[in-house]
């Protein structure tokens, strides 16, 4: 079985909210709603990777050193598994915006569970909740 590499984070505004996006209608698990990130290419790391996806999918920058490792997700799908690392960012410069259509929500650690997710991400949210 394949294994693939998708990066994510966390991104955490200053009210301590974490930004959510909803994956839009003609992509695998249309409707729901995920930490933003993306494939990581050949070539790239995770933090390469997410600073890229970040710009494409948000139209936010940000740094390596401001991507703080948390924890990672390890989860087999029927067509392949996955592996996403999750990071954590406070800081960034730009105005976070859905640049491919998708709906964004930024949602308090306590309320993500009210949020449909990928079965990847849910075990992530105890650790969210805990940390935050």
């Amino acid at each position: 079985m394949k294994t693939v590499l998708v990066s994510a984070v966390a991104l955490i505004d200053v009210d301590g909210r974490i930004l959510l996006t909803q994956r839009p209608d003609g992509k695998s698990m249309a409707g729901l709603w995920e930490f933003p990130g993306g494939k990581v290419e050949p070539g790239e790391t995770p933090e390469v990777a997410l600073i890229r996806e970040l710009d494409e999918e948000l139209g936010i920058n940000t740094w390596a050193s401001c991507l703080a490792p948390l924890t990672f997700a390890s989860h087999t799908y029927p067509e392949f598994h996955l592996l996403m690392p999750l990071f954590a960012c406070r800081k960034w410069e730009g105005i976070v915006q859905g640049r491919e259509g998708q709906a964004l929500k930024w949602v308090r650690a306590a309320d993500l569970r009210s949020y449909p997710m990928p079965p990847a991400d849910i075990p992530l949210i105890p650790i969210l909740r805990d940390w935050l």
